[in-house]
């Protein structure tokens, strides 16, 4: 995407009198048409000024924060204080800001809780297909960079409410704190409903993300809640980790059981989601082994059966637990006793109902679920065609011991490039002959056992590339 970007002519021959934002948005319209998926762009164009971007469907997050500029602190400093209790009130749109003239600091961030540790204040998500772009002087420009005929709307990934987002972060005006307690509110709510006489003693939290919704599905069970998974901070999240064995591995390292809270009791443990099943299988294994007469599972999100093609490491159906299988069947699989997922109209619903009155949203993207993708692709046509191809060339290669991947079709965003076929990718002598081992920026299964070219960096990777070779 940086390289269409800057491939605009414009950006390279800036105007004396001004006028460089309409180069701007003209090179992320050129963006738009090229790239499709979910992603959102931060470049900082050197002498120019600051561009953040949001796809056209709005899918994955980006926010846009300002404070009082700190560049003056001598000026301010001989100055009085300003009276106890007074909050002077920043611009609350980029168009009260475009005269700023350096009065104002600026700040982007994927959530709000990075934009609050900054010290700044949101100012608001940037909308569908938007693009704020600051210039050097600190004055302010927007612009929506899609044809109004294209009818651009916003599509947010439910999955990032449900477990990407921290707790604290505000994502399109909707607290994903309290979105969280709604799911286990409904968990709760639809246990009531198919198990009224049902013999949970304790609920569980598998921590950390499914913590706040395990606490409101206690509180609706009048069950008590317990802490009985003490988690290891220093191992990474386990369903993103490349290949089954590291996965399975992770799990023991990363959690560990409080005996007491499991012995002789039946629990009910609560996760955000169940991917391959995996992390799912040793944590119900460790609370048998810990004394637990029955374990019930549950999970704040509906079975994912569909590949995510927006960035999220799920892109093929056959590694998904609940492939093809009825919820007994997977409680079979896992080890359960029995298995309940939230309704995916109740999850959309604990994010609608934290909506507010005047900043609605109408509709998500939920194409793990539901297999809908907002971008057009069906399931089956040739881009899942070739995605599942390259996979199984991948999986094949790690089986083997090999550490070469070939072009996959998607970047770390979940964008791809409109063409009608995606060739092999051919890496120049350079990338050839570089090596990996200390990136942690690349994408889906991407990390590379190899030795690093000197000073250890990684070099960047353009759209779709997993490259690298023996």
């Amino acid at each position: 995407m940086l390289g269409k970007f800057a491939s605009n002519n414009g950006l390279h021959t800036p105007s004396a009198s001004g006028g460089f934002e309409r180069h701007v948005f003209e090179a992320i319209a050129g963006v738009f048409r090229q790239c499709e998926g979910g992603y959102a762009g931060l470049y900082l164009i050197n002498g120019i000024g600051l561009v953040g971007f949001r796809d056209p469907h709005g899918i994955r997050p980006i926010v846009f924060g300002s404070r009082r500029s700190q560049s003056n602190a001598l000026d301010s400093a001989s100055k009085p204080p300003p009276p106890p209790n007074s909050s002077p009130q920043l611009p609350d749109t980029p168009r009260k800001m475009s005269s700023a003239a350096g009065k104002l600091d600026y700040c982007f961030a994927s959530e709000s809780v990075a934009i609050d540790t900054l010290g700044f204040t949101l100012i608001r998500d940037l909308k569908a297909g938007e693009a704020i772009f600051i210039d050097m002087s600190g004055n302010v420009h927007n612009k929506i960079c899609v044809p109004v005929a294209s009818k651009p709307k916003l599509n947010p990934c439910i999955f990032e409410y449900v477990y990407f987002a921290r707790p604290d972060s505000i994502m399109d005006g909707v607290s994903v704190y309290e979105s969280r307690l709604k799911m286990g509110e409904k968990l709760a709510k639809q246990i009531q409903e198919r198990y009224p006489n049902h013999d949970i003693d304790v609920v569980i939290p598998i921590p950390d993300t499914s913590r706040t919704s395990a606490l409101q599905t206690a509180h609706f069970l009048n069950r008590p809640f317990r802490e009985g998974y003490i988690k290891n901070r220093y191992v990474g999240r386990t369903f993103i980790m490349p290949g089954q064995a590291a996965r399975k591995k992770s799990v023991r390292l990363k959690l560990n059981t409080i005996k007491s809270e499991f012995n002789g009791k039946n629990v009910l443990l609560v996760d955000d989601s169940i991917v391959r099943g995996t992390t799912a299988r040793e944590i119900i294994q460790m609370a048998r082994q810990a004394g637990a007469k029955k374990v019930y599972f549950t999970s704040a999100a509906p079975p994912i059966r569909y590949p995510n093609i927006y960035g999220i490491d799920i892109p093929t159906r056959r590694e998904l637990v609940a492939y093809e299988r009825e919820e007994h069947e997977v409680a079979e699989h896992i080890g359960a006793d029995w298995i309940l997922y939230q309704r995916l109209s109740d999850l959309e619903d604990c994010v609608k109902e934290c909506c507010k009155e005047d900043n609605k949203i109408t509709s998500f993207d939920t194409s793990c679920f539901s297999g809908c993708y907002v971008t057009g692709q069906t399931i089956g046509d040739d881009y899942f065609k070739r995605l599942y191809s390259k996979r199984d060339h991948s999986d094949a290669a790690e089986e083997a011991g090999a550490s070469g991947h070939e072009f996959s079709g998607t970047n770390g965003n979940g964008a791809s490039t409109n063409q009608s076929a995606i060739p092999p990718l051919k890496l120049s002598k350079h990338t050839e002959n570089s090596n990996f081992t200390n990136c942690e920026s690349l994408g889906n299964d991407n990390r590379r056992n190899r030795e690093s070219p000197v000073g250890g960096s990684c070099d960047s990777l353009m759209n779709s590339q997993k490259g690298g070779n023996n």
